[in-house]
């Protein structure tokens, strides 16, 4: 058997008029993710995390924004693609270590509602889903509620 780590990373600034989504969850705010997506950076570190470990380059590479065909796209679909990207290269997960960093909104209560959700989408248990919230103590754009980052660690198996 063969174990491979990857490491993902996104951010994405929030703006007045857009929905936030984390996790493929909609959250209950007054400013959502501003991106060609719907800018769930969650989802999107995942997918990195998960290209990484299979050296699949990364999400830009696969869902370029340039592209029309990705323009408000939902993020579960490209992390569905993203699954069956590594299925077809003999990859199943092992488990997703994630850690959400926003000053607001308080992002613990949707965490289990987040993990269903990934776990549906991905195919796996929602105890492969770790997934963890941390402020970045008023520090920097996060600090300064100007955006979001989130990071992952994935391990994949094959």
């Amino acid at each position: 058997m063969k174990i491979r780590v990857g490491f993902g990373y996104d951010m994405h600034r929030l703006k007045e008029g857009k929905e936030l989504w984390l996790g493929g969850v909609k959250l209950d705010y007054r400013v959502g993710l501003d991106g060609h997506s719907d800018a769930d950076v969650l989802i999107h570190a995942i997918c990195d995390a998960l290209l990484g470990a299979a050296n699949l380059r990364d999400i830009g590479f696969h869902f370029p924004d340039t592209s029309a065909e990705y323009k408000e796209i939902r993020s579960t679909l490209l992390l569905e693609k993203t699954m069956d990207l590594l299925r077809e290269h003999g990859y199943v997960l092992g488990n997703i270590d994630a850690t959400v960093c926003a000053e607001k909104p308080k992002i613990n209560p949707y965490i289990p509602k987040m993990q269903e959700k990934l776990a549906k989408v991905m195919g796996v248990d929602k105890s492969d889903i770790s997934i963890k919230a941390t402020t970045s103590e008023k520090m920097g754009f996060v600090g300064r509620e100007e955006g979001i980052t989130a990071y992952v660690v994935a391990l994949i198996q094959q």
